[in-house]
């Protein structure tokens, strides 16, 4: 039987969700995936449907989930249906509901500069089954993400805050960011990469491809 993974999308669209949601879904179904894709909150609601999935891919930037929405992907994840995503889609969402952060391992708070050049995206595990045998990667022509993290997430690559950008009174030259992570919610996986401000740093391969393997590593 294949698995089943809902991607749910929407909220500011200047994160490319629709886009973003594009990439992947394809991306889930060459892997042998049946893949659901709405583009509303209230399937969180089918506390039925959840629990019937492996995996659950959040692209919602900021927005509000109701009560009701919230229990049903808290429940879901809890009782293992694994759960992951990127950037504003996954840790830009829900700012009121600190249960929520507490789920993903981290939160978006600030980026240096806005859009800037470029920054490199360093492989703080190199043996993990998401990372392996993969190199560093510059992403070009978007955001560096400041977060705040979960002392508890396993972290999987990092980023160096170089100060060029911004005030660096805030942020602090050599600063080392997790960048992406793992983390338990339960009986769920949940897995978080920082990038992908728009489906374009998805261009990278190596940016592509470890969310791919974070998807999958997730799963149930």
């Amino acid at each position: 039987m294949a698995k089943q993974a809902l991607i749910v999308w929407g909220g500011w669209d200047g994160h490319t969700p629709k886009q973003s949601a594009d990439v992947f879904a394809p991306e889930l179904q060459a892997a042998g995936y049946e893949v659901d894709v709405r583009d509303s909150l209230a399937v969180y609601e089918d506390h039925d449907h959840l629990k019937s999935l492996d995996l659950i891919v959040p692209i919602w930037t900021m927005g509000e989930i109701t009560k009701e929405q919230w229990q049903g992907l808290n429940h879901a994840v809890r009782a293992g249906v694994g759960c992951a995503g990127f950037h504003g889609g996954i840790i830009d969402s829900f700012r009121n509901n600190t249960d929520y952060q507490w789920m993903t391992g981290g939160q978006w708070v600030a980026h240096p500069g806005n859009c800037i050049p470029s920054y490199t995206v360093d492989i703080a595990d190199k043996d993990h089954e998401i990372t392996r045998d993969l190199p560093a990667f510059e992403l070009t022509d978007t955001e560096q993400y400041y977060c705040h993290i979960d002392p508890a997430v396993h972290v999987l690559c990092t980023t160096t805050f170089s100060g060029d950008h911004g005030d660096n009174t805030l942020y602090q030259p050599g600063t080392v960011m997790p960048y992406a992570w793992t983390k338990t919610w339960g009986a769920g996986r949940v897995f978080v990469a920082a990038w992908g401000h728009t489906d374009k740093d998805f261009d990278v391969p190596e940016a592509k491809e470890i969310v791919r393997r974070g998807m999958l590593w997730a799963s149930r």
